[in-house]
């Protein structure tokens, strides 16, 4: 390759950070930094409904921002519908809850076909772009129409199917094969490459190229691989060790009075796990009545798309189940489950999972799960807690030394949490230094530095080779 300067970056996803606002996302610290080193642009719905087709631009430090609003209709049929409604639930496992209407998908299409037209008036011939997730899958194949030859590269945040259920998707090969417009598709586990070969090889007639590219049945090559997105492991632990001084975990520490924390934080989604997670716990509370007012659990679930009926329907359940749990259980002096419909500064998460003697991750289906990786990362190393890891969240490929269970097993998931909570010191220390290492070397800078570079490393497509 040759030694000239690097084209800017171009980021492309549904949301983004805009300058002074408090994101504590993967993504948005991820891109921050890329964009901030190299210079660039990010660019996004602003998050608005209203008939302005105007592109709003600001600029901070080396970065420009770049959003437009969404129309009611491209807003429900696009976000609320096709991508929350359809996509969501497909791309979890979760078939008996995908709603399925082709207005939703022609509203889909039409969107990021808006995203593109928007996009292309901001491009410059050397610009690198990189797409981020499910909500924009097509927008490389038009933006291709358009002309644009610039190297695209896609990353997919959640997890992706085996083939026999991406095929249920009506219309599913007008959507995905548009994957084959990318020059790079990036996918979290290997399982998920595993399902994407097979969905090009066994179910739309692709063929596989020299160097793991795949050629996709129109004749357009790209490549795929896995690049697991992980944390900034530093910066995770120094903020937990300083949230030590903080009055909220000082208030936290008190209120538990040398009771043993068990923590779960989870967006309100029926992909968390959170129904079985409290089966779970309250399985550890009957069998165990030793361990009655020596521990307590911490469920914080920020609720989400609240105008989608599943989640209303979702969090009702959890608010029952809690109560229930607490009216069998509980005493006067102890509360066995504290459930928490907001959201906290990240200082203060760190220092919540600093504080609790087990991290309870239990999603159905998730891509990585970055709550996982920060719950290790916060721990204090002489007196570390243990994690307890749903098998299904990618986070489990690369930690191991997490104790790994089945979310729908619910003596399992009380089995994992006693051991958790009986654990010897030598045997949490050696198995978070184990998982430790994994961050120390894998961290966010290492994630997204691999990606670019698979990326500039990529022979790229000449666009009528799709044709």
């Amino acid at each position: 390759m040759s030694d000239h300067k690097p084209g800017r970056l171009v980021v492309i996803s549904n949301r983004i950070a805009l300058p002074g606002q408090t994101s504590t996302g993967g993504l948005a610290s991820a891109m921050q930094a890329t964009l901030q080193e190299r210079g660039g642009l990010w660019f996004g719905w602003s998050g608005k409904v209203s008939n302005n087709e105007k592109l709003h631009r600001v600029s901070h430090e080396s970065v420009d921002y770049a959003t437009f609003d969404l129309s009611r209709q491209d807003h429900d049929e696009f976000y609320a519908g096709f991508a929350n409604r359809t996509l969501w639930p497909l791309l979890h496992f979760r078939l008996d809850m995908v709603d399925y209407q082709r207005s939703h998908l022609d509203g889909y299409m039409r969107t990021n076909a808006l995203f593109a037209d928007h996009l292309l008036k901001l491009l410059k011939p050397d610009d690198i772009l990189w797409v981020h997730d499910y909500h924009l899958i097509p927008i490389a194949s038009m933006l291709r129409e358009r002309g644009v030859k610039n190297r695209i590269g896609f990353f997919l945040h959640t997890p992706l199917p085996p083939a026999a259920l991406l095929i249920v998707l009506p219309k599913h090969r007008d959507l995905l094969e548009t994957l084959a417009s990318y020059d790079l598709v990036g996918l979290q586990t290997a399982r998920d490459l595993r399902a994407l070969e097979d969905y090009f090889l066994y179910e739309i007639g692709g063929t596989m190229r020299k160097a793991g590219r795949l050629r996709a049945a129109n004749g357009r090559r790209f490549r795929a691989g896995v690049f697991p997105i992980s944390i900034d492991t530093t910066l995770v632990a120094q903020t937990a060790h300083d949230a030590e001084s903080l009055e909220e975990i000082e208030q936290l520490h008190n209120s538990l009075e040398g009771r043993a924390l068990i923590i779960g934080v989870d967006r309100l989604d029926y992909s968390k796990g959170l129904p079985e997670r409290f089966r779970g716990y309250a399985h550890l509370l009957e069998r165990a009545p030793e361990l009655h007012r020596q521990i307590s659990f911490l469920q914080i679930a920020p609720t989400t798309r609240g105008v989608v009926p599943e989640y209303r329907q979702i969090r009702k359940d959890l608010e029952r189940s809690a109560g229930h749990i607490n009216g069998m259980y509980a005493a006067p002096d102890w509360v066995p489950i504290r459930y928490v419909n907001q959201s906290f500064p990240h200082s203060v998460l760190t220092g919540y999972y600093r504080n609790a003697r087990v991290g309870l991750v239990t999603p159905l289906r998730d891509g990585m799960n970055l709550v996982a990786k920060e719950y290790v990362a916060s721990q204090d190393p002489e007196n570390p807690g243990i994690l307890v890891l749903s098998r299904f969240a990618g986070a489990a490929f690369e930690l191991p030394d997490a104790l790994l269970i089945n979310p729908a097993d619910t003596a399992e998931v009380a089995d994992a949490l006693e051991r958790a909570l009986k654990m010897p010191l030598k045997e949490r220390q050696w198995r978070w230094r184990a998982m430790m290492n994994v961050l120390e070397n894998h961290d966010i800078n290492t994630w997204r530095n691999g990606f670019l570079a698979a990326l500039a490393d990529v022979q790229t497509e000449p666009v009528n080779s799709q044709n």
